[in-house]
């Protein structure tokens, strides 16, 4: 049994931080229901690296997140719409949305609203500021916040900043972060027997990722700047070999001391760290020109041997081969998806359980496919469901 089994959830969400938080719950057994509006669907449906993928709807940025889902359109601009999903939430456990702040208090279908049809629903608002505050209703995706939080700032080589991150770690951060709070309510919920408002905001997410930092700020009154690769020490820095790059991260001294043995200096290894600090450039100097006698894969196999955390730069394609990626089984590879040619694989969860953990049993479903199936636990028919969608409703 997965932890999520026999929830509920509603799922009004769009891009990616939204759908990979109810993708979270879906995965680990909840039953989620995701709804769109039927002439204006998920956008990241018609986004992603593939552009016959796009043109259908199923594009990459929606499968890497849509699998274990239903998939219902209503328009929620239309009374019949908000009363089919008032009907929803009445046995539901989680509602997750991630709209303009106020947008659905102005449809009716805000908290307080939906609370007095269901009072022990988790109702999960993501935004990107916050429901109260000066910005609250401020729009922004992962790149916008990644410049607004000060993470741009400080990301990149000091001639070549601000840089934002290849992948979209706000995102997928606050997904987590939203999986995490809603798995926090229902769980208070088993203790108190009510439901509660989730307010998660993406700028906040980035002060957490930015931690350290702002206690570094804030004790020493220095602001972050951009330093590229480089650590504190010449031990934890990117190298390049015969064939590629090295990451080492040699950071404590019992590291630094087994680093330079291996690479036959170990006059160096006993320094201490005010020392490593200062003599950065010279010993950077050294370890580059020792690096070069040897590849990368040969330098990770030397070193990690002798217990110096260090890895070579793999590109993608060199990093899902890596059979340690295959041995952890967090990705999963859909044989078959309506519309789609071929496999794909999909990120599946990022830990494992030792009993009933993550898995994936149905693919990403197309726009609306489970219309006539979800309404039909409401009691509406094949007629009504068809009069629905004359209507616009669906």
């Amino acid at each position: 049994m997965r932890p999520f089994e026999g929830i509920k959830v509603i799922d009004l969400t769009h891009v990616l931080a939204g759908p990979f938080a109810a993708y979270q719950l879906a995965v680990l057994g909840a039953d989620v229901i995701k709804i769109e509006n039927p002439e204006d669907c998920d956008q990241s449906r018609n986004t992603g690296s593939d552009a016959a993928l796009n043109r259908s709807n199923m594009g990459s940025s929606y499968l890497a997140q849509g699998s274990n889902k239903r998939a219902i359109t209503l328009n929620l601009k239309t009374e019949k719409a908000r009363a089919i999903l008032k009907q929803l939430v009445a046995d539901a456990d989680v509602l997750i949305e991630n709209y303009r702040a106020g947008a659905f208090e102005a449809l009716g279908l805000g908290y307080k609203d939906l609370q007095a049809v269901n009072p022990q629903l988790i109702y999960c608002s993501m935004t990107a500021f916050g429901q109260g505050g000066p910005r609250r209703t401020h729009t922004a995706y992962d790149h916008a916040i990644q410049a607004t939080s000060g993470i741009m700032a400080m990301t990149g080589e000091k001639d070549a900043a601000p840089i934002k991150c290849g992948a979209p770690i706000i995102d997928y951060s606050t997904g987590t972060m939203a999986a995490f709070a809603i798995a926090s309510a229902l769980f208070q919920r088993t203790r108190t027997g009510r439901g509660q408002h989730i307010d998660c905001a993406m700028a906040d997410v980035a002060m957490m990722l930015e931690a350290s930092h702002i206690a570094g700020y804030s004790s020493t009154g220095k602001v972050p700047h951009p330093h590229g690769n480089k650590h504190a020490y010449a031990s934890s820095y990117f190298y390049d070999t015969k064939d590629g790059g090295v990451m080492l991260a040699a950071s404590n001294r019992r590291q630094n001391k087994r680093l330079f043995d291996a690479v036959g200096h170990p006059e160096l290894g006993d320094r201490d760290n005010e020392t490593r600090a200062k003599k950065f450039n010279e010993e950077a100097a050294l370890l580059q020109e020792v690096m070069r006698n040897k590849s990368a894969q040969e330098w990770e196999d030397h070193l990690q041997a002798r217990h110096v955390p260090a890895l070579k730069m793999r590109s993608m394609d060199e990093a899902l081969a890596d059979p340690q990626v295959k041995t952890r089984k967090i990705l999963h590879t859909l044989e078959s998806i309506p519309g789609v040619t071929g496999p794909l694989t999909v990120p599946l969860c990022a830990f494992r359980l030792e009993h009933g953990e993550a898995s994936i049993e149905t693919p990403p479903p197309r726009l609306g496919e489970h219309n006539a199936e979800v309404l039909a636990t409401l009691g509406y028919g094949a007629d009504d469901v068809a009069a629905l969608k004359n209507e616009g409703v669906i």
